[in-house]
């Protein structure tokens, strides 16, 4: 019996779902090592965009940096799993994070309205950005994930209108770390 024929009448398509799925993961896996594109340099001045955020009111970047050091954050899409728990991670160490000075944006090319979903469902304390047209990613160079067109996720901190300091594989359930390590090197130049 075929595996198709063994999915129609009743036999386990587990094994042959879960090697579609890995199949596909590899592929995106190789398309992003060639999507790489050159990162904004440390030192460059930080992009200067607006944008809507989860409620649909226009965010100027160039106010929130004025309020202190920012975190820029690009995630492929809201309600993934590795994109909730690089989400999450920032969310329970807001307190700390926030009480350090730093302010937050995250950013997809999710819709105002699946942002604010996001935002709720997760609870997180931080403004989500819903870059529908890619101009804050290509802003900040950021290169799409083939195929697909999401952005990469990559975090940036812009510390007095410049780039202080970059991640361009930023980590998911360990983002919080990641981001509180580099503040605090930030924070002692």
């Amino acid at each position: 019996m075929k595996a198709s024929n063994a999915c129609r009448y009743g036999g386990s398509c587990y094994f042959s779902t879960m090697k579609l799925i890995l199949t596909f993961l590899a592929i995106m896996n190789i398309f992003s090592l060639f999507a790489r594109a050159d990162s904004l340099p440390l030192g460059a001045p930080a992009p200067q965009v607006t944008a809507k955020n989860q409620d649909g009111e226009a965010v100027i970047f160039s106010d929130v940096y004025g309020k202190g050091i920012t975190l820029v954050y690009f995630y492929p899409k809201a309600e993934t799993p590795g994109c909730t728990k690089e989400a999450c991670s920032l969310r329970d160490a807001y307190a700390n994070l926030h009480g350090n000075g730093l302010q937050i944006l995250g950013v997809s090319r999710d819709t105002p309205e699946a942002q604010k979903k996001f935002k709720d469902h997760q609870k997180l304390p931080f403004t989500l950005i819903a870059d529908t047209d890619g101009k804050v990613a290509e802003a900040f160079a950021v290169p799409m994930i083939p195929l697909i067109g999401v952005p990469q996720r990559q975090s940036f901190i812009i510390k007095d209108g410049k780039v202080a300091w970059s991640s361009l594989s930023a980590q998911t359930s360990g983002a919080a770390e990641e981001v509180q390590k580099a503040l605090d090197t930030i924070q002692k130049q």
